[in-house]
């Protein structure tokens, strides 16, 4: 049997929130498949050791300023000559109910992860626009369709990531740019913040039983950044072992 693995030689991939979690085993996916990775996270410390331990380079970045960002984009332009593929990884948690919810609670969240999505999809879309290709992968959240108690402020973003991937992608598809999502259920340090019965309740809610690995986001992504997923656009993935259904 052939290898079925997509090859990303020559193509150069970047990553937000990739120091750890998801975002690390994305970055660590793309190296292994050839691609020029760029890791780019708010911590400075977490992204130099993950990087040097990846090969790759890492850029210290706050994805909710545009001034970093396209600094980023700058930088990757300049050193690789191209960006094929942006994966919108990057978020944050501010946790409560909503009526403690502060504004810097509900603004941090929305600028980190929806206003990241969109503040580095609007820097490459020029590039995209210029090679007539491009792939964009972001990170929603099975929150953003159907809320959670204490996370009106995550749930929202969520629910935007939603609605910007599918404008982005009726604007783009004419430039040979794709943009999808996925809908993750790993296990992460977010999971990992959940008391014990909350999350014995929400394992027994998946269907196979589990919360997946980071590493188990890997084939989904890698498949819609892929040159073969060119008639993929505007689709809301799930893999989260049929929690959605």
């Amino acid at each position: 049997m052939g290898n079925l693995a997509f090859d990303f030689d020559g193509r150069t991939v970047i990553v937000t929130g990739a120091a750890r979690g998801i975002g690390l085993e994305l970055a660590r996916h793309f190296q292994r498949a050839g691609a020029d990775v760029v890791m780019v996270d708010f911590d400075g410390d977490v992204l130099a050791k993950a990087a040097a331990e990846l090969g790759v380079r890492g850029l210290q970045a706050d994805v909710s300023s545009t001034a970093d960002v396209e600094a980023v984009v700058t930088a990757v332009v300049e050193e690789t000559g191209r960006i094929d593929v942006l994966v919108n990884n990057a978020g944050i948690l501010r946790d409560n109910v909503l009526w403690k919810l502060t504004d810097d609670d509900w603004e941090r969240v929305l600028a980190v992860h929806a206003g990241g999505t969109f503040r580095f999809t609007r820097a490459c879309v020029p590039h995209f626009r210029a090679q007539e290709y491009g792939r964009v992968v972001n990170v929603t959240s099975y929150t953003g369709l159907r809320g959670n108690s204490g996370q009106a402020n995550y749930a929202t973003a969520k629910a935007g990531i939603i609605g910007f991937t599918k404008t982005a992608a009726k604007e783009l598809a004419r430039f040979g740019v794709t943009v999808n999502a996925i809908s993750p259920n790993a296990e992460t340090r977010m999971v990992e913040s959940i008391p014990a019965p909350k999350r014995a309740e929400l394992t027994a809610a998946i269907p196979l039983g589990r919360f997946a690995a980071p590493r188990e986001m890997a084939a989904a992504v890698a498949f819609l950044a892929s040159e073969e997923a060119g008639y993929v656009t505007g689709v809301v993935l799930p893999v989260d072992g049929g929690m959605s259904m």
